[in-house]
C-alpha cells in the first residue's frame, strides 16, 4: 500500500545541490534529505540533476559495493580513455576520505587532487568523469561504498598510481595505521606512470567527453 505522505515526499525531492571541484570533470552532489519519525528518505541520484551539472547522462554498466575497515586506502585506480570508467561514488554507510587526482597528462590541473569527506549522514556522492584517478580512505571503523560506474571492470584496461606518491602528497590523515592492498602498495609513483605512458591524455579525454555531451544535446 502507497501512502499519500510518501508519494507527497517522493514529489518533492528534486532539490540536489550540486558544486564543481577545482579538479575539471569532477562534481558533488548534495541531496535533500527528508526526515521524519519513522527515519529519513532521499534521492541518491536523479538523471535529470546530474544531466543538467554535468552535460551528459550517465550510463550505469556497473555497480560496485565495498567494505573497508579503518585506515584501509583504496586507489589511485583508473583506466584507459577510451572508454574509461566515469564513477558515481557514495558512502553508504560509515565515513571516508575520497580523492580524486587529475592524472591526465596536459590537463590544467594535471597532477593536482581533491579530497571530500563522504558520509552517511549527509549522503553527498562524488562524480568523476573518464580520466580522472580515484582513491579513498576509510575512517570509520568500518565504511561501506557504492559506486555506479559507466563501464565494466576490464583488467587489461585497469592501471593505478601509489596514493603514498610523495610527488602527489595526498592528505591521508594522521594517526591511522594505513592498509593497502598487495596491488596498491605495487602501484608505480606518478612520475613512473608518466614515464611509462599509461596515464590518460586531456585532450583525448575531452575528445571523448565531449562526443558523450553530443548524445544528450
Amino acid at each position: 500500500m502507497t501512502l499519500q505522505s510518501d508519494v507527497l515526499a517522493a514529489d518533492t525531492l528534486h532539490d540536489v545541490q550540486v558544486r564543481g571541484l577545482q579538479v575539471p570533470g569532477s562534481w558533488l552532489f548534495t541531496p535533500h534529505i527528508h526526515s521524519d519519525p519513522r527515519g529519513i528518505f532521499l534521492e541518491a541520484f536523479t538523471q535529470s540533476s546530474f544531466q543538467e551539472a554535468v552535460g551528459q547522462a550517465l550510463t550505469v554498466k556497473q555497480t560496485n559495493i565495498s567494505v573497508s575497515s579503518q585506515g584501509t586506502i583504496r586507489g589511485i585506480h583508473f583506466a584507459d580513455v577510451p572508454p574509461g570508467q566515469a564513477k558515481y561514488v557514495q558512502c553508504v554507510e560509515g565515513l571516508i576520505l575520497d580523492v580524486v587526482v587529475d592524472l591526465r597528462v596536459d590537463s590544467p590541473t594535471f597532477a593536482q587532487w581533491e579530497a571530500v569527506n563522504l558520509d552517511s549522514r549527509t549522503r553527498q556522492a562524488l562524480y568523476l568523469a573518464e580520466g580522472l584517478g580515484h582513491a579513498f580512505c576509510a575512517l570509520s571503523p568500518t565504511a561501506t561504498v557504492g559506486y555506479m560506474c559507466s563501464e565494466p571492470y576490464s583488467p587489461e584496461r585497469e592501471h593505478g598510481v601509489h596514493p603514498l606518491d610523495p610527488d602527489l602528497s595526498i592528505d591521508w590523515p594522521e594517526g591511522l595505521e594505513l592498509h593497502l592492498s598487495a596491488r596498491d602498495a605495487a602501484a608505480p609513483s606518478m612520475a613512473a606512470a608518466v614515464k611509462a605512458g599509461i596515464l590518460p591524455k586531456w585532450d583525448i579525454c575531452q575528445d571523448f567527453t565531449a562526443r558523450l555531451a553530443e548524445r544528450w544535446c
